[in-house]
């Protein structure tokens, strides 16, 4: 369990804690610091996920992977502040079929973990090619996505 710098304070009033409980979870969950900002996957379902990550950095596309996110667990795939609005994700549980994946964004993929530079022409330089589904942050610094069966 990792410590948390947050602290709390319990208040005995009931109509006082209702009427502020909402407001200092919406408060403590939309101040982020840089310090605390990144994309967050979660994976809710009961098996290992493996995750690729593609990205658009203003110039060039590239995709990345694979992050191993246990079951029931979160993983940072992207540490600091986020410097676009969408990213595209792709999803496989370890020894099943299926995948969380679209066919309306294509990536470059490997076996192996990778870094790709590019979309276009995966297979003649030697990768595979997979379908991504979309992230909108809303130009959020932190976002956390979690997936589900």
């Amino acid at each position: 369990m990792r410590s948390d710098s947050r602290s709390y304070v319990t208040v005995k009033m009931k109509s006082f804690a209702f009427a502020v409980a909402p407001l200092a979870l919406f408060m403590s969950q939309s101040m982020s610091t840089p310090a605390e900002a990144n994309l967050r996957i979660c994976n809710k379902t009961e098996i290992a996920a493996l995750l690729a990550l593609g990205r658009y950095d203003g110039k060039d596309w590239s995709s990345e992977g694979w992050w191993k996110v246990p079951a029931k667990s979160c993983a940072d795939i992207i540490q600091g502040p986020l410097t676009a609005r969408y990213y595209y994700l792709r999803g496989v549980q370890v020894g099943e079929d299926g995948a969380w994946d679209s066919n309306r964004f294509f990536f470059c993929v490997s076996h192996d973990n990778f870094t790709i530079k590019g979309r276009k022409l995966c297979s003649e330089r030697g990768f595979g090619q997979a379908g991504f589904f979309e992230i909108d942050t809303g130009d959020y610094p932190n976002w956390t996505h979690n997936l589900s069966d």
